[in-house]
């Protein structure tokens, strides 16, 4: 009988600790949610110096860049009123004191209205100033009496280098005043936008830039606006490691005439030329240039002296001139010409290095004013 006892006790004991068993992960997770306390932090000491120079940069450069939201007037046939529905979203960034906020052209196309946020939140209706398509970019001011915040300070471009630190600010996606840092991964590259065709001597970039970033600011390391975010290389419509912007200098020099007249007034000599039609008489002649087609009446090339193409009674082709250089800037295409003549002023003199009739002359040119319109 005190042995049946014994054995039935230790049958109930092993039950008891297998129990126990089965039960342990409940109670010591009881147990430990009982005594659960925040953990002690790590203390990380000082910030590295880059990250306290990237702080600085965004919380300096942060309040100059707006957030623009566009919208559009669609008519609806079944009711008298047109209906507004929001068409896109992009960023700016204050230009001067005088509300004027700075964008890409295309952020802003085809709307009937646009509306700006401010670092602090407050918005306002922008008003349309100028445009330069051509440029892939366009000038509003904000109406309202306030005080605007400060401009974005302004560097420079033509001295940018490969490899260079860069930081963009904008709204990808509408989440606004997003911090993005990379590298300048070229310079002088050429584009096709659909809305304004071809676009060169952008900066190249594989700092993150995504749908709402364009018309934000391109900052050096020094905190100043060196390029406008403009256009990304992608298949997806997402970021894929290329992005362009407008370069500074083309804004400092466009911004102000848009500014001034509302639209961009190109430098011009006063020529008509086509590389397509130019191109096999350039060949058989041996030369590269701008051949020159015609001559603008009363134009600089006509007070220069310049000599077009013409066409004898006998239908033999008469070669005009054909410009090789500007300033000693080679020319091989009229796209090489435009482009060298944006970085002069109407008014400015150049001395264009000509081939003619077999001899190398130069002549000296005084840079007249083309209005050129876009709408």
């Amino acid at each position: 009988m005190h042995g049946f006892q014994l054995s039935r006790a230790l049958f109930w004991a092993v039950i008891a600790f297998l129990a126990l068993l089965a039960l342990r992960p409940w109670i010591d997770g009881w147990l430990i949610d009982r005594e659960a306390a925040p953990r002690a932090v790590t203390a990380r000491g000082d910030l590295a110096a880059d990250e306290q120079s990237t702080i600085a940069i965004f919380e300096s450069v942060s309040p100059s860049v707006v957030f623009i939201t566009t919208t559009e007037e669609l008519v609806n046939r079944w009711t008298p009123d047109p209906n507004v529905v929001r068409r896109g979203t992009g960023s700016g960034f204050v230009w001067d004191g005088q509300r004027h906020i700075v964008t890409n052209w295309h952020v802003i196309a085809e709307a009937s209205a646009a509306w700006v946020r401010l670092a602090d939140q407050r918005i306002f209706r922008a008003e349309m100033i100028g445009k330069s398509p051509a440029h892939d970019l366009a000038v509003l001011r904000i109406s309202g009496a306030w005080q605007a915040p400060k401009p974005i300070p302004i560097g420079r471009s033509a001295d940018l280098r490969v490899g260079q630190k860069v930081f963009a600010i904008g709204n990808p996606f509408g989440f606004d005043y997003s911090l993005t840092a990379g590298l300048v991964s070229a310079l002088d590259r050429t584009i096709y936008n659909e809305r304004s065709g071809e676009i060169r001597g952008l900066i190249q970039t594989d700092a993150t830039i995504n749908p709402g970033n364009s018309g934000g600011p391109l900052i050096d390391s020094a905190g100043r606006l060196i390029g406008i975010n403009t256009a990304i290389f992608s298949t997806s419509g997402t970021f894929s490691g290329i992005g362009f912007a407008v370069p500074v200098d083309t804004i400092n020099r466009v911004v102000p005439q848009l500014i001034a007249r509302g639209r961009y007034i190109r430098p011009r000599i006063g020529i008509t030329t086509d590389d397509a039609i130019s191109r096999p008489i350039l060949r058989q002649l041996g030369l590269e240039g701008v051949l020159v087609l015609g001559v603008g009446p009363d134009s600089p090339a006509a007070v220069a002296g310049l000599i077009d193409t013409r066409v004898s009674p006998t239908g033999e082709i008469l070669p005009g001139d054909v410009i090789q250089q500007l300033d000693g800037q080679p020319v091989k295409e009229m796209a090489d010409l435009i482009e060298i003549l944006e970085g002069y002023q109407v008014g400015d003199r150049v001395r264009l290095a000509i081939e003619r009739d077999g001899h190398s002359i130069e002549v000296e040119i005084h840079l007249g004013g083309e209005s050129v319109r876009w709408d």
